[in-house]
């Protein structure tokens, strides 16, 4: 098959697409139209979070239907989703197929949500898909039933627009959990679930095993699923649904084997699949935990290729592994001098990740004199657990709040300092006046590392590439 040409080959196309993301934000604010559509979408927040699917079901009927016979690799489970997502993307498009994708949240721009080959949706199909769901949500009101969600809403919007495409794969990342989250309305090529882990308990349950279980929900009868490698008691659960649901599980770390290249670079792994073998495979995305899912990806590639008969050349395997872009996942961003590292670590998994990835690279990406830590975390985490994490091998943390009615704040700052001590912690709640604090103390040979809620991540990234 001829590849296709993708943004990627072109020179510093990393860079490019990261500024893109803001420029496409600051070119379309001032388009009353789009802008009265995303205020439209933020005040279906008003139906809060509110798991189920007969909502969804209602707007899907009413909209024709259109995931059904759509390509889809559903990827759930509790961290990499986003990650895994990339990487599959990349090597699709590398090898010349379309892939769209479905994911949340966004940092910037509400349309990085909705992709086709990585390029977002425009705002006028925003505009126009929003037009055509209110006389629908009208008409499911009228007949009694309650009022999707922004969640189910902008799940929607972004199936028909997919379906509209035609492309050759959609990637649906989930919501919340699985089984009742609005994306299980499909019926996929491929299931996907990366590492499970405590996460929103107040929705998905108080012990992992309840939250596997919960995740398990995207596993459909007959349909292959992949797993990534999981605590012993929520893969017992995997294991059991797989097998009640007559699908074949691939377990990464049992049937799949990867480890760290043979040249042991950093950010390079072998890989030994069900049917193919790669060595010293460079992978894009830092940190140790990106060797896992760039494994998870590459393996679910491989069963495309089986179950499509999809042609994904090895070169186009080795191309989208390394030029993978995933923002505000162990991003490093140059500040006037000044090095920054942004990570979306929001629960106490994430945290734990990134904690081994300063100590793992301390002597490269990560090199520093002191590392001042910039914290923005959500009042439903384990806010005290990711603290003890990030604390240890911070000389200083600011606090701020995140843009979010759920944002822990004063808790957060309290916790901190009794942690790290008083006089290195700060309280600063404007998240712009938070990272400028951090700039203004470092010195040329320290990082700054910015962690926390994508609701933080997003306004601090957005601050730092308009200063650059």
């Amino acid at each position: 098959m001829v590849r296709k040409p993708y943004l990627a080959d072109l020179p510093g196309a990393a860079r490019i697409k990261r500024r893109n993301i803001i420029l496409n934000m600051l070119k379309y604010s001032d388009n009353e139209a789009y802008a009265e559509a995303l205020r439209f979408i933020r005040e279906l927040t008003a139906f809060g979070i509110n798991l189920g699917l007969g909502r969804m079901e209602a707007l899907l009927d009413r909209l024709g239907r259109p995931e059904r016979g759509l390509p889809v690799v559903h990827i759930g489970g509790t961290n990499g989703k986003g990650s895994v997502l990339a990487f599959l993307r990349s090597i699709l498009t590398q090898a010349g197929y379309t892939a769209g994708a479905f994911i949340s949240p966004h940092l910037h721009d509400y349309r990085e949500r909705v992709t086709l080959n990585g390029e977002m949706i425009t705002p006028a199909d925003v505009v126009a898909g929003i037009a055509k769901m209110k006389p629908l949500l009208a008409e499911i009101l009228a007949a009694g039933g309650e009022h999707p969600t922004e969640f189910e809403v902008s799940t929607a919007l972004a199936l028909d627009w997919l379906a509209a495409r035609r492309p050759d794969f959609v990637l649906l990342e989930v919501g919340m959990g699985g089984a009742i989250d609005s994306t299980n309305v499909v019926t996929p090529l491929l299931s996907v679930l990366t590492s499970i882990s405590f996460d929103h308990p107040d929705y998905l349950g108080d012990t992992v095993e309840k939250i596997a279980a919960v995740k398990a929900g995207i596993i459909k009868p007959g349909v292959p699923v992949i797993s990534a490698p999981q605590p012993p008691e929520a893969m017992l659960v995997l294991r059991r649904a797989a097998e009640e649901r007559g699908s074949r599980l691939i377990e990464v770390g049992r049937d799949v084997k990867w480890s760290r290249g043979r040249s042991s670079a950093p950010g390079t792994m072998d890989y030994y699949g069900p049917g193919r073998v790669f060595t010293d495979l460079r992978v894009g995305l830092r940190g140790a935990h990106q060797c896992l899912n760039a494994a998870v990806a590459l393996t679910a590639a491989e069963l495309l290729c089986e179950e499509r008969g999809a042609d994904i050349p090895g070169e186009a395997v080795r191309r989208g592994l390394a030029q993978a872009v995933w923002p505000g996942r162990q991003e490093l961003i140059d500040c006037g001098g000044k090095r920054v590292l942004l990570d979306g670590a929001h629960n106490e998994a994430g945290m734990r990740t990134l904690a081994e990835s300063l100590r793992e690279y301390a002597g490269t990406d990560y090199r520093r004199e002191r590392l001042i830590v910039c914290l923005g975390v959500l009042r439903d985490k384990e806010i005290e657990k990711m603290i003890a994490l990030i604390a240890p091998p911070a000389a200083r943390i600011v606090v701020v709040r995140p843009d979010s009615p759920r944002a822990a704040f004063r808790e957060a700052a309290d916790l901190a300092a009794a942690c790290l001590g008083a006089e290195r912690t700060e309280a600063i709640e404007d998240p712009v006046a938070g990272i400028e604090a951090c700039l203004r103390e470092a010195g040329p040979g320290d990082l700054i590392c910015v962690t926390g809620s994508f609701y933080m991540i997003g306004a601090v990234r957005a601050h730092l590439l308009n200063k650059e």
